[in-house]
């Protein structure tokens, strides 16, 4: 079994406070704040950006996987994670994740492609994890 560890720590209240991240293995490390998470300050991060990176991350990874399992080669996925966060009763929840994914494969049929991908989006784990929130997927070949 492989584990994977990240920190946060909050100094003060909502509106004012501000925030820290680390991710252990990588000594990736970031700020997050209110705005950043609720208004269009994306001078730092949000939780909402990084479950973007890990699902872009993930679904990139499975895809190429399935591809290379399918017959097919894979030059390279590049995946960007569009996470709206919306009001929802009294709090907010993750409404929907757009996974935009473009993939260099030779000799992949467009309805080929397509078919691994959405599969792929199915079952990521990162995927099978936010099963309680919509996710989309638009697919290029290029």
């Amino acid at each position: 079994m492989s584990k994977h560890y990240a920190s946060a720590t909050w100094k003060g209240n909502l509106p004012k406070g501000n925030g820290e991240f680390q991710l252990k293995a990588g000594k990736h490390k970031g700020a997050y704040t209110f705005t950043s998470r609720f208004e269009d300050d994306k001078s730092v991060s949000s939780p909402e950006e990084l479950i973007g990176a890990a699902h872009a991350s993930c679904f990139s990874m499975a895809f190429a996987h399935a591809l290379d399992q399918a017959g097919f080669n894979p030059e390279q996925i590049t995946t960007e994670a569009v996470v709206t966060l919306s009001k929802s009763g009294d709090g907010f929840s993750i409404s929907e994740i757009l996974l935009k994914t473009r993939g260099k494969v030779p000799g992949i049929e467009k309805e080929k492609f397509l078919e691994i991908a959405g599969d792929a989006k199915e079952n990521c784990p990162v995927s099978q994890a936010l099963k309680a929130t919509t996710v989309r997927l638009e697919a290029e070949l290029t």
